[in-house]
């Protein structure tokens, strides 16, 4: 039973929207409905009116393994992922044969992720030593894994070597002496590419834009930045590659930011990339046969969010990389793409139990007053609803990381109550530990109901804490009907066997 075609609701005629709530943020018309986009395919209301991860109930998963809980919807997983392959071989067919899809990894990764990536016909990206020993324990093939990262130590850059992995991503003229001198010693040659930061500046938040000038990631491609005068960081590294018998360098990378919605800032990257390849080629005499477009492409964690479908951003840089290539008279090299969020972000949502609930008063101007000459509008106080649950930032650091926005919805039944804005906030001991900072909730929520945030694959888990010695949740994957654990959820005990004094 879809979400729109749930048990019949009762829900009351919505109010006027809270002068405390965003601009934004709409009063939903029926509390009970679930706006697919945010949501896993197999996330629907039962006909009790319960919400069911692949007919699974919420209260049945906390029963067996407890809250806070992510739930993954397996088979939405493999369906994301298969949609960016298919999509981009179609568009690149006739360009460069296919893309090379590379999960990024850093957004959530365990072994059972691993294992359907491959299956799905994907690579990995990985951005750590402890996200290699990830990809080995799950046994993909070196040759399918990709190596990020600003600050690689000389043991990552040999375990690289070891695995023999497909491509390292230098980040710097230092690093790449490094793996050039590594890889000499060891009497091999390390496939790399060059992260290069094209200037590129995407609609995104200030921490998740990594194509700016101003930041730790890539080397410029802006001249006259390093010693040699009149050569960028980018061509430096170029030319230095070149120069070391223990260098393949396979081609350039770049990464513009996260969550980005229009395709603009993509395509100009693409365009920029392939010139600055074109001529790098013909200045050098060499070959550069793949071009990593990175990932960064957004997903819906409010209802005003707009994704776009991966065939329309396929499409859209396919005819860039196209027209860019045959204005150049250049054969287009293979593309690669780094999509994680866009993957594993809108299979899972966290299942919270709600505790403490509290309601205070906010000044907020009058409805109707202006601010005029020498006169100030009139204020009024309006309520605003705290609703405890039992993880927090913990769980969920993105809120007070990038000021992230994210939904909640009453999981474990149906509502008609009236909506109630409502700020969903965590136990944690830090007034910024907030979960979902305004959604509509309905006015009869109450401790020991089950609510569910949706888009939280992405970068949840990933840095999830332990902060006020709260365990982490466990990671459930649901397909077929039923749940497996595929992480486990840490136990007081787990945290106490590491504390050397016990």
């Amino acid at each position: 039973m879809s979400a729109q075609n749930a048990a019949p609701s009762t829900t009351a005629l919505a109010p006027a929207g809270s002068p405390l709530a965003p601009e934004w943020l709409a009063v939903p018309a029926d509390l009970n409905t679930l706006h697919e986009p945010m949501w896993a395919q197999g996330v629907q209301r039962n006909d009790a009116g319960e919400l069911a991860a692949d007919g699974i109930t919420v209260s049945a998963l906390k029963e067996q393994f407890g809250t806070p809980l992510f739930v993954m919807d397996e088979a939405d997983f493999r369906a994301r992922a298969r949609s960016f392959k298919d999509s981009f071989d179609e568009a690149f067919a006739d360009i460069c044969g296919g893309v090379d899809v590379y999960y990024a990894g850093k957004s959530f990764l365990c072994t059972a992720v691993v294992k359907w990536v491959e299956e799905e016909g994907l690579r990995l990206d990985t951005a750590s030593g402890g996200e290699l020993a990830v990809a080995a324990r799950a046994g993909i093939e070196g040759a399918r894994v990709a190596l990020h990262g600003n600050n690689k130590s000389d043991a990552e850059i040999n375990r690289a070597l070891d695995m023999g992995l497909g491509r390292i991503v230098v980040d710097s003229l230092d690093e790449l002496d490094r793996v050039a001198k590594i890889a000499s010693g060891r009497g091999e040659q390390a496939k790399v590419m060059l992260r290069l930061t094209p200037g590129v500046h995407a609609h995104t938040h200030e921490f998740i834009a990594t194509a700016h000038e101003d930041q730790k990631f890539g080397l410029s491609m802006a001249e006259d930045t390093t010693e040699q005068a009149g050569l960028s960081a980018a061509e430096e590294a170029v030319a230095a590659a070149t120069s070391h018998a223990s260098i393949d360098l396979l081609g350039l990378h770049c990464h513009i930011g996260s969550q980005i919605f229009e395709p603009d800032g993509f395509a100009l990257a693409a365009e920029k990339l392939l010139r600055f390849l074109a001529a790098m080629q013909e200045k050098y005499s060499i070959v550069m046969p793949e071009l990593d477009l990175g990932g960064g492409y957004g997903i819906a964690y409010t209802p005003v969010d707009t994704p776009r479908p991966a065939a329309e951003i396929a499409q859209a840089m396919a005819a860039v990389v196209r027209s860019t290539c045959a204005d150049l008279g250049i054969k287009s090299p293979r593309i690669s793409i780094e999509p994680g969020r866009a993957i594993v972000g809108s299979t899972t949502f966290t299942l919270y139990e709600v505790g403490t609930l509290k309601t205070v008063r906010v000044d907020a101007p009058a409805a109707g007053t202006a601010e005029t000459a020498g006169t100030q509008p009139e204020n009024v106080t309006h309520p605003r609803r705290y609703v405890s649950v039992d993880g927090g930032m913990s769980d969920n650091a993105r809120p007070v990381l990038y000021d992230a926005d994210y939904s909640a919805i009453l999981a474990s039944r149906t509502s008609g109550a009236a909506p109630q804005l409502s700020r969903v906030v965590g136990k944690h001991c830090e007034s910024g530990d907030i979960v979902v900072r305004d959604v509509y909730l309905p006015e009869d929520v109450a401790a020991g109901d089950l609510l569910a945030v949706p888009g939280t694959g992405a970068y949840c888990w990933a840095l999830s804490s332990n902060y006020n010695y709260l365990a982490r949740p466990g990671v459930v994957a649901v397909r077929d009907g039923s749940a497996r654990l595929i992480v486990r959820g840490e136990t007081e005990e787990d945290l106490l066997n590491r504390d050397m004094g016990v």
